[in-house]
């Protein structure tokens, strides 16, 4: 079961959102995660560990880079739900570890509303509202339990 504050956004929030080409250099995931987000003024004020971030369509469009999914996973990102994500940024994800939820009705959920994702169910546990999510398929789902796809094969 994954708990935590959701932290919005709108549709077509792109890899240069989540962390700008120009921190790339640094030397590490961690050295870049601080900056993530950093023209999201709500996402700095807002974020703690353990938060939920929800979107609308084609969450992690744009470049290819697998530091936007890393970012996250490195600050604490219990979860992204969103009505859809971008092919190359869901690869990245769940080669990584960080669980992604398809939420045809992400849109709906509003800012800091208490979230509970167990299994198929998303619930806000703010204003008892329930959201249908798309399952992923169970071999997916295997990589996210065991950390991503690298964990995933050294448990086999």
């Amino acid at each position: 079961m994954i708990t935590g504050k959701s932290i919005v956004f709108g549709d077509n929030i792109d890899t240069d959102q989540i962390i700008g080409a120009h921190h790339l250099t640094r030397p590490s995931i961690a050295a870049m995660a601080p900056y993530s987000f950093e023209h999201h003024d709500h996402f700095r004020r807002d974020f703690a560990p353990g938060d939920i971030v929800v979107a609308g369509r084609n969450f992690g469009c744009g470049s290819s880079r697998e530091q936007a999914p890393a970012v996250l996973k490195e600050l604490g990102v219990a979860a992204v739900v969103a009505a859809s994500f971008a092919r190359i940024f869901f690869r990245n994800s769940i080669n990584l570890g960080l669980t992604l939820i398809e939420c045809p009705e992400a849109g709906k959920i509003r800012p800091l509303e208490r979230l509970e994702i167990e299994g198929d169910s998303l619930l806000s546990l703010t204003t008892g509202r329930r959201f249908r999510i798309v399952p992923l398929p169970p071999f997916i789902q295997a990589f996210l339990d065991n950390g991503g796809v690298v964990a995933h094969l050294r448990t086999r």
